[in-house]
C-alpha cells in the first residue's frame, strides 16, 4: 500500500497538470502527509486529521479552516482510489475567510529592496542579480511570485517588451506587456546570468548552480533583505519573521496603478476590467477589493463621488 504521501504526489502533479497553483497547498499538505506517515496511516480519517491539528502547533481558526479546506479537497480526490478515505466535514472547523490589508510600499523603499538585493553574496555572484531583477520585476508588473518564477527564457520577448504568462492562478495564459527601463534591466540580468553560468535554455531566474530559483529560496532572500533595511526585525536561526511580503508588491503595483486612474481623471470602472486581466484576476470583484483594503483608495472614490453629486445638483439647479 502507498503512504499518503507517495499519494499526494500522484494528486499534485494531476492538479499542476491542470494548471492550479499549489504552492501554499502543497507545503501545508506535505506536512500533513508527512504526519500520516509517522503515524504509520495511509488513509484519510477525521481523526487523523484532528491529531494533526493537535501536533502541528498554534493557529487560529480562519488559518485551520483554510487548512480544513486543502486536506478536503485531496481527500476527496483520494476517496476515488481508496473508498477507507473519510472527508472532514466542512463545519469541522468554523472559520472565516479574510483578507488581511496590504501593505503598500512607498517608492523609496522598493528602491531600497532593489538596491539591497543586489548587494546579497554568493559564489557566483547570481543571487544578487536574480533578487533584485526578481523583487523589481514584481513591483513594477504585478507578477505574482510564482509567476514569475515560472517564467523560462523564450517567455519573456525583450524586443516586443512583452511577458507571456503561460499558467497564471487561474489556470489561463496572459500577456504582461513591461515598460522599456524594465525591458533594459531584464536584458542586463539575462546577460550577466549567461556570462556566469554560461548560455542555456530554460528557467530566467536562476541560482548560483543554474536550477530555477524556488519559491522557498526567493522568500528567505526576501526576508534578508527585509531585515536589513528595517522592514522586518531582524531574527535569529535564519528565521524569516513578519512583516511587509513580497506579495505586497504586487498590491503595491495595483493600489497604486488604481490611484494614478483618479487623479488623471480616467473613470475607473472602465479601468477596472483593463486592470483585472492584467492582473490575472478570475473575478473583477478581485481587483475592487483594494477599496476595502485601501482606506487612501476609499477616500478618492468617496472624493469622486461627492464631486459627481455637486456637478449633477449644478446641473438640476441650473436647469430650473
Amino acid at each position: 500500500m502507498s503512504t499518503l504521501t507517495q499519494r499526494l504526489d500522484d494528486y499534485l502533479a494531476v492538479r499542476r497538470s491542470l494548471g492550479f497553483d499549489l504552492s501554499l497547498s502543497a507545503r501545508v499538505l506535505r506536512r500533513f502527509t508527512a504526519f500520516a506517515d509517522r503515524e504509520e496511516t495511509d488513509h484519510i480519517t477525521v481523526d487523523l486529521f484532528l491529531r494533526w491539528k493537535v501536533a502541528f502547533g498554534k493557529a487560529d481558526n480562519n488559518t485551520w479552516s483554510s487548512r480544513l479546506g486543502m486536506v478536503r479537497v485531496f481527500a476527496r480526490w483520494l476517496q476515488g482510489h481508496d473508498e477507507r478515505t473519510e472527508v472532514p466535514p466542512a463545519g469541522l472547523i468554523p472559520g472565516k475567510p479574510r483578507r488581511g490589508r496590504p501593505y503598500i510600499y512607498s517608492d523609496k523603499e522598493i528602491i531600497a529592496i532593489v538596491t539591497r538585493a543586489a548587494k546579497l553574496r554568493s559564489q557566483r555572484e547570481l543571487r544578487g542579480w536574480t533578487c533584485s531583477t526578481l523583487f523589481g520585476l514584481i513591483a513594477v508588473t504585478g507578477l505574482r511570485i510564482n509567476e514569475a518564477l515560472k517564467l523560462d527564457d523564450d517567455d519573456i520577448d525583450l524586443d516586443a517588451g512583452v511577458i507571456t504568462v503561460k499558467r497564471g492562478k487561474t489556470g489561463r495564459a496572459r500577456l504582461v506587456p513591461i515598460a522599456a527601463s524594465a525591458v533594459d534591466w531584464l536584458r542586463i540580468y539575462r546577460l550577466e546570468r549567461v556570462r556566469l553560468l554560461g548560455a542555456s535554455a530554460g528557467a530566467f531566474f536562476r541560482n548560483d548552480n543554474g536550477h530555477r530559483l524556488t519559491e522557498g529560496a526567493a522568500r528567505y532572500n526576501f526576508a534578508v533583505v527585509s531585515q536589513g533595511i528595517g522592514l522586518r526585525e531582524a531574527q535569529r536561526y535564519c528565521k524569516n519573521g513578519r512583516g511587509p511580503r513580497i506579495h505586497d508588491l504586487r498590491h503595491t503595483f495595483a493600489v497604486r496603478t488604481i490611484m494614478a486612474w483618479y487623479r488623471g481623471g480616467l473613470d475607473p470602472d472602465r479601468e477596472m476590467s483593463k486592470l483585472s486581466t492584467y492582473l490575472g484576476h478570475a473575478r473583477p470583484e478581485d481587483t475592487y477589493w483594494y477599496f476595502e483594503a485601501v482606506p487612501e483608495l476609499l477616500q478618492l472614490a468617496s472624493e469622486r463621488a461627492e464631486r459627481a453629486m455637486h456637478r449633477e445638483a449644478s446641473k438640476r439647479i441650473s436647469a430650473r
